[in-house]
């Protein structure tokens, strides 16, 4: 069992590694004003960005899905570690030794057992590096050197080679600490009858690497002839590694991609390869598996879903890259950037292409690539004989809806117009009417619940009545908020101070009560602050020790989003700026006691207690007093 982490090494950790360092290895960021950060959330699927990152407070908060924490919580949520194996990965970004408690005095027996697979990787990746110097591994040197990698090459990629015999990696990572139980199961060994045996064994050895870069399984090439194995063999479906959810290349494409707006997906390591070598640093590919949903999640993460982003595919122009392009395009509209295709020509894909013709070829190859809704249309008409009138109408039933599902208008009207001179039908304005009649009906039909996409072939009918859905549960985390009410919206405007600016609105948040906050979370939030030690008390640990009294997660979520949310203004926010909430929060709370007490009086009557009667006349004229005085003189009547 893991030992226990020191907890000042706890803190070290999370001081040490910036969120906004972290959260980029998996997404792009870009500004969001006040400070803060902004990109797609990576924890639900979202066609704005509406998750943020405040690298000043250290946490992250996504206002569409509520998920929210530190640097630690967003390895934890986004990799699915335990604490122990989050702490571990960061203290080995940051270069700090971890200190166990209560545990076994060898550390590396202690560390979470992800951590543990990926450091067994990491050896083997290591190991297979260095054996691809050795004589056994000429063949795997000659087969690089014959599609035009060299030795640099092969080191900036981690290509490596796997011995012939049984058990070269067992061995060497057993010398290493690890048990034949952790090889077995992060797949870098299988069972034999008597011990285990190297999975991999006389291949080329590509090391597929996630997008933070650490290595979480391999790719590996058959050599011999008389290796009967697969041509390509992968690690298979480990706790690290998932083929669905990994692009070999990201971690090296993963900056370009997001800078340039362009991801190039390739179908092979040695395409990858070329394509990066040849200037082409946004390829990427898939491992052993058709490109997906999992893998464009990835992506959009990258390229935020922005109108100038861009997909290109590049596939083989025989029968089977075009069926490769053809699934390509029926993920299109998962995707708001653009999709294009790149067909290589003579059957060669980017490789050979850049072995026979150079870097230049492979760049042209890119640029020279053709809108993804071209070629499906193009591919749809070529099917039919265009010399009939009844060819040219079914062409025209399965292409229109393809034109249809273009996002962009304007480029939907050209491609209606190219689609009625590809088949010829000289009423233009006919196709246009058809496929703008055909794009209404899909809007109309999403707008009203009638759920996917609109099918790719096939005439096309009006929308029908939705059926009535059955209410399924609410879907709301914490109690409901009435955001419109002015109380409620100062209310949160004066949290966030209290979160983001303690030393603005200190120290006279402190006397405020929690029942002046109406908000039934905001005021959970209030004494989650008061518990924590209160503005007053805010020091460098002051939001996580926030964050630790919150009674629950919806508390604690809750915390997290005000302390992320930016502040309604557009300039710094100063004492003036919180003197108003401070004000505004009192003196509802203080109208609201007005109210009260008056009905108090009228229940009372003229037959009450003189005495009582007196005490409830008197604090009418101190709660009148004190509004007035906030009225006239502001925070300074506080």
């Amino acid at each position: 069992m893991a030992g226990r982490i020191n907890d000042d090494d706890v803190r070290a950790v999370r001081d040490a590694v910036p969120i906004d360092a972290v959260v980029s290895d998996y997404l792009q960021l870009r500004n969001a004003g006040g400070g803060n950060l902004k990109g797609l959330c990576p924890f639900h699927d979202e066609k704005s960005p509406s998750f943020q990152v405040s690298p000043s407070k250290g946490l992250f908060y996504c206002f569409g899905c509520q998920e929210g924490g530190d640097t630690v919580d967003f390895v934890m949520k986004i990799d699915h570690l335990s604490f122990t194996e989050t702490i571990e990965r960061l203290a080995a970004q940051a270069g700090i030794t971890l200190r166990y408690e209560q545990g076994s005095a060898t550390p590396g027996r202690q560390q979470g057992e992800r951590t543990r697979f990926v450091e067994a990787h990491k050896a083997a990746a290591q190991f297979y590096v260095e054996q691809l110097d050795s004589p056994e591994a000429e063949i795997g040197r000659r087969f690089l050197a014959e599609r035009g990698f060299d030795q640099a090459a092969a080191q900036h990629f981690g290509v490596g080679y796997s011995p012939a015999g049984w058990d070269h990696l067992v061995r060497y990572l057993r010398g290493r600490g690890f048990t034949d139980k952790e090889l077995i199961v992060s797949g870098l060994a299988q069972e034999s009858r008597r011990n285990p045996i190297d999975r991999f064994r006389g291949r080329l050895m590509w090391p597929i690497r996630d997008i933070t870069g650490e290595v979480v399984g391999f790719g590996a090439r058959k050599l011999r002839e008389d290796d009967n194995g697969p041509k390509y063999l992968n690690t298979p479906e480990t706790p690290i590694y998932k083929k669905s959810h990994v692009l070999y290349g990201i971690d090296l494409a993963k900056k370009d991609i997001a800078k340039s707006s362009r991801a190039v997906v390739v179908e092979g390591y040695t395409d990858v390869m070329a394509c990066h070598l040849a200037g082409v640093t946004t390829a990427i590919a898939t491992c052993g598996t058709a490109f997906g949903g999992d893998h464009i999640k990835i992506l959009r993460r990258l390229l935020m879903d922005n109108s100038g982003a861009e997909v290109v595919f590049t596939f083989d122009g025989d029968a089977a890259g075009q069926k490769a392009a053809l699934r390509a395009f029926e993920d299109d509209q998962k995707f708001a950037a653009e999709t294009s295709i790149a067909i290589t020509p003579g059957g060669m894909d980017p490789c050979e292409l850049r072995l026979a013709e150079g870097d230049a070829a492979v760049q042209a190859l890119v640029e020279g690539r053709t809108p993804l809704f071209a070629f499906a249309i193009r591919h749809v008409v070529d099917r039919h004989n265009l010399d009939t009138a009844e060819g040219r109408a079914a062409a025209l039933d399965e292409a229109a809806p393809i034109v249809a599902n273009i996002k962009n208008s304007s480029i939907q009207h050209e491609y209606a117009v190219t689609l009625a001179g590809m088949l010829g039908i000289l009423d233009t304005q006919f196709v246009v009417h058809r496929v703008s009649q055909l794009a209404r009906w899909a809007r109309e039909r999403g707008a009203s619940g009638g759920g996917g996409r609109q099918a790719r072939g096939g005439p096309q009918r009006p929308p029908a009545a939705a059926a009535p859905q059955p209410a399924g549960p609410p879907t709301r985390r914490g109690p409901a908020l009435n955001l419109r009410s002015p109380a409620h919206r100062v209310e949160r405007e004066l949290l966030k101070l209290a979160l983001q600016r303690p030393e603005l609105v200190s120290p006279a948040f402190d006397a405020y009560g929690e029942d002046e906050f109406t908000g039934p979370p905001y005021a959970a939030v209030r004494r989650a602050i008061e518990e924590a030690g209160g503005t007053t008390a805010a020091d460098a640990d002051y939001l996580a020790r926030v964050r630790e009294t919150a009674p629950d997660d919806t508390v604690r979520a809750m915390v997290t989003e005000l302390a992320v949310e930016p502040l309604h203004t557009r300039r710094d926010p100063d004492e003036a700026y919180a003197g108003v909430q401070l004000v505004a929060v009192r003196l509802a709370a203080v109208n609201q006691r007005v109210t009260e007490v008056r009905g108090t009086l009228q229940r009372l009557g003229q037959h009450a207690d003189p005495q009582q009667l007196a005490a409830v006349q008197n604090e009418l004229w101190v709660l009148q007093q004190y509004g007035q005085a906030l009225r006239e003189r502001g925070a300074a009547a506080l």
